[in-house]
């Protein structure tokens, strides 16, 4: 073989290393996170349609009849609280439109109730138990909230795995002198070539609005998200911290109060009221202090708990630009703090802009489908690569993909790949483990190291 073959055929080899190399670590990452992406897929799309699931399904406790003028706010909690005797009313949502139903969460011994009221007639449409009511229920799920925080850092994990799977799929998916599989699919179900296919054009077709939703569910989880919200506060691009200059606060963060709050405001402070002599405010007085200043409607009102406590009135709409939360002094009945989208610093208006497109919730029916044919192309694209997985591996073996000859090039990528993993630390630490548990059945000789290969 003369020198000059030699060279020529170096570069062939780099790039069947560097292939190969991008391939075993997609592998690795996809088997991490096809059982949580199918999760994610499946609940994410029960979740962008919640007010439609809310005013068909259970339309009997969210849609009434409008007819003249409603209640006051008041003797709505009264007979919320009288359905579950011993209750004490914490929350109260008004309705958005005149044929919904006011919400009346109120807490038990046995936990918080959310009790449904018919605005005008006052009855009691229906109650259920606040973590047994379907969209919370499927929320939780999605995030895994459901079965404890532990579980929330495994979704922040694969989130960050899921943008290394798009930019992997992207590179495994490019035309490299083939023309099928590129953007059609070849053979029939029963060949592998036809779930490579289908597993390869989903994912180049939908992968940037899958790493879309991945980047925007990113602000959500419990640690990353935590500490991004923290520090855009810090260097004044979160919530406008200045508000709480001139009034004393407490320890607790509006999120503990709220059903939902929004992502820039739930770890902010809630003020202090300080009692003058004077009767409380009530609820009717707050109420409509929200309405007359401009609150949409549709806002949740958090009833003071304690001495010192304050109503909190919040609202969070399709339309992000109308987001708004208004502190209020239970006595005075006066605004504390009256936090407005506009007064968001710019990353958090960017990142609320993405959580909005994320839960189909900013630009209609529209930005419900888009998310939904999403989260549709996450399903096929995990099917399609068990699938193929299963019809390429040898027989009880997980076939991984082999090692690339030139090992330099494997080393290189995964330090590109942990040092993305600094980014999002979790995702880091599970590449990690990946990765020492990959060395340990290579090097060590074992009966897994045949099953693995």
């Amino acid at each position: 073989m003369t020198v000059s073959s030699v060279a020529s055929e170096k570069p062939n080899d780099i790039s069947l290393s560097l292939y190969r190399a991008i391939w075993r670590w997609h592998f690795f990452a996809g088997l991490l996170v096809i059982p949580f992406m199918l999760n994610l897929a499946v609940t994410g799309s029960l979740y962008l349609f919640k007010d439609e699931i809310d005013n068909t399904v259970f339309a009997y406790r969210n849609v009434v009849q409008a007819r003249g003028e409603a209640m006051a706010p008041s003797l709505l909690v009264a007979n919320a609280e009288a359905a579950e005797p011993g209750s004490k009313a914490i929350r109260y949502r008004a309705s958005a439109t005149p044929v919904q139903s006011v919400r009346v969460t109120v807490g038990t011994g046995h936990g918080n109730v959310l009790v449904y009221v018919d605005p005008y007639g006052g009855s009691v449409l229906s109650k259920v138990g606040e973590k047994e009511e379907f969209n919370w229920v499927v929320k939780k799920i999605h995030s895994l909230d459901f079965f404890g925080s532990a579980f929330n850092r495994i979704v922040e994990a694969v989130g960050g795995l899921a943008l290394i799977l798009v930019v992997t799929g992207f590179y495994l998916w490019w035309p490299r002198k083939q023309t099928g599989g590129v953007m059609s699919v070849r053979g029939t179900p029963d060949k592998r070539v036809f779930w490579r296919d289908v597993h390869a054009v989903t994912g180049a077709v939908a992968g940037a609005l899958i790493f879309f939703l991945a980047i925007t569910g990113m602000p959500w989880s419990g640690y990353w998200g935590s500490q991004v919200n923290t520090t855009l506060t810090n260097a004044g691009l979160g919530y406008p911290s200045q508000l709480w200059d001139d009034v004393p606060v407490s320890k607790i963060p509006t999120g503990e109060v709220l059903t939902n709050a929004g992502w820039t405001v739930e770890n902010a402070p809630l003020p202090i009221s300080v009692s003058n002599g004077s009767a409380p405010a009530g609820i009717d007085q707050i109420v409509a202090s929200a309405a007359a200043a401009g609150m949409v409607p549709g806002f949740e009102v958090s009833l003071p708990s304690g001495m010192d406590g304050v109503y909190t009135a919040a609202v969070f709409p399709e339309d992000i630009a109308k987001q708004r939360t208004i502190h209020f002094d239970q006595y005075t009945g006066k605004p504390l703090v009256d936090i407005k989208f506009a007064d968001y610093g710019t990353g958090a208006k960017a990142i609320e802009l993405g959580i909005g497109v994320h839960q189909g919730e900013y630009l209609g029916l529209a930005n419900q489908i888009v998310m939904l044919m999403t989260c549709v192309a996450i399903m096929l694209t995990s099917v399609s690569a068990i699938v193929m997985w299963w019809k390429r591996r040898p027989s009880g073996r997980f076939g991984v993909p082999p090692m690339p000859s030139q090992r330099s090039v494997f080393a290189i990528l995964t330090l590109v790949i942990l040092g993305f993993g600094v980014l999002f630390p979790l995702t880091g630490f599970a590449i990690l483990t990946m990765l020492v548990i990959d060395q340990l059945i290579l090097r060590i000789p074992s009966p897994l190291k045949r099953v693995f290969s």
